[in-house]
């Protein structure tokens, strides 16, 4: 069920950076953050590449109580930085709830490119935010995995290079059909400004292209 109030809380910050707002304050990738606010409820990382996972750039937004939702593979790296928060460590295809979110997790990969092998077990993120569920792709091609994402807001990426590009991405979107979609990865490390009207004039107009960067 698509709620407008979820998509105003979304931030885009930079690159694949997200805050989402509201009763509970959500980070997915926090990345270059600006502020030192440490307002996190929960952190969510897709995978270890450190445009995604920064460290310095998550002490900026955790406090005693977050909770870091993390792939297997940064268990020990969180644990030993992390010392006093909660570490939950998920594989692809979990579903779990934390800090009152119903969380799942999708496979994010590759298909023919090296830089996200399948084997490592990285994600996205479905969030259930109230009745509204949220997408977050990671870094991922359109998969057979994310083929099948039922959701109402879709956050992709759209750079190439290291995922899909804006037209694969806007494929990947006419197919799930969410009620709206914004566009993520691109502008900063890869991709150009221009990415995001090329990914806009591609998705089908009964789904809303948000541009939030």
């Amino acid at each position: 069920m698509f709620d407008s109030k979820v998509l105003d809380s979304i931030e885009v910050l930079t690159h694949s950076s997200i805050r989402i707002g509201g009763e509970k304050v959500i980070y997915i990738d926090p990345f270059q953050i600006q502020k030192e606010d440490h307002d996190a409820d929960m952190v969510l990382i897709t995978h270890d590449h450190g445009d995604h996972f920064s460290p310095d750039d998550l002490q900026k937004v955790v406090n005693a109580d977050t909770v870091l939702v993390v792939p297997e593979l940064l268990e020990e790296r969180c644990r030993d930085l992390f010392k006093d928060n909660r570490v939950v460590v998920v594989k692809p295809d979990q579903k779990l709830c934390e800090c009152g979110t119903d969380i799942e997790t999708i496979p994010a990969y590759n298909n023919h490119k090296p830089f996200h092998p399948k084997k490592k077990g990285w994600v996205g993120y479905i969030l259930t935010i109230g009745d509204t569920r949220v997408y977050i792709a990671g870094d991922t091609d359109a998969t057979p995995d994310n083929q099948k994402v039922k959701c109402d807001i879709a956050m992709v990426p759209i750079g190439g290079t290291y995922t899909m590009t804006a037209k694969k991405a806007a494929e990947l979107i006419n197919r799930i059909r969410p009620s709206a979609a914004i566009p993520i990865h691109y502008g900063n490390i890869v991709g150009k400004p221009e990415d995001a009207e090329v990914f806009q004039k591609a998705v089908e107009t009964d789904v809303r292209v948000v541009v939030k960067l």
